[in-house]
């Protein structure tokens, strides 16, 4: 599996992309985000799904690219992808079918081209349509959507600092990596400002992240005695008093 991580707020764009790749019992690490930049035109990929069915969309991908260097606007950079998606879709599906594998290519694509009035994100499905990250839910996530999304949802605003986004970012990716083990580290991280045409790239080991990942869990422990007790009080005061221990002192309710 993978998680892919794309995020549009005010100021930017930050993408976070994790590099295991597993094949039955063989694990390996490999990137899943590619950038695309030059002059006023800035973009990155990234992508889940058959590594096979992603290196050779990309490879098709790249080639008309660089055939077609005046793209004015991003999502007509999205629709040739989105093509080149559909042609290894036509050439692959048969076999993959007979070998009982689905195609199940996804990408985030993000950016701003010189025709842009300002940075977008957007997703593409195996199919070839795409949509639009708009302001309102303003993250996608492709691969491993479902342990990182619920912190993302309950704090990340189009509003929020670059800084901000790319800290919960980080805590989506810590709440995969903990359940899911065919997602991991190292990771790679992307940033867009917007209206700069310019693309930052970053990896970063587990061991250079591990003490954020501790601060958090700490906090958590922290904040869990935090929160109010009275409703707790209406099923835990129902049970009978606390049974005693070998030494006779009352186990705690």
């Amino acid at each position: 599996m993978t998680f892919c991580l794309g995020m549009k707020i005010k100021d930017g764009l930050i993408g976070i992309a994790d590099t295991r790749i597993t094949s039955g019992a063989e694990r390996i690490t490999a990137k899943k985000v590619t950038v695309h930049q030059h002059g006023k035109h800035s973009l990155f990929v990234m992508t889940s799904g058959l590594r096979a069915a992603r290196d050779k969309a990309l490879t098709y991908f790249q080639e008309v690219f660089d055939e077609t260097e005046n793209f004015p606007q991003l999502y007509k950079v999205v629709n040739a992808f989105a093509n080149q998606i559909r042609r290894v879709a036509i050439e692959d599906k048969p076999s993959l079918a007979e070998a009982g594998l689905q195609f199940n290519l996804h990408a985030l694509v993000g950016g701003q081209l010189e025709g842009d009035t300002e940075h977008r994100l957007y997703m593409i499905y195996p199919e070839g349509n795409w949509v639009e990250v708009g302001d309102s839910t303003p993250f996608y996530i492709i691969g491993e959507s479902g342990y990182g999304k619920p912190i993302l949802e309950r704090t990340l605003q189009y509003s929020s600092e670059m800084a901000f986004a790319l800290k919960v970012g980080f805590l989506a990716f810590n709440a995969t990596i903990t359940c899911a083990v065919d997602v991991g580290y190292p990771i790679d991280v992307v940033a867009y400002r917007r209206n700069t045409y310019q693309i930052a790239e970053e990896r970063y080991e587990e061991k250079e992240v591990e003490d954020l990942a501790r601060q958090w869990q700490s906090l958590i422990r922290e904040a869990v005695p935090k929160l109010p007790e009275e409703w707790t009080r209406r099923v835990l005061d129902k049970l009978p008093a606390g049974n005693t221990d070998l030494r006779g002192i009352p186990y705690a309710i």
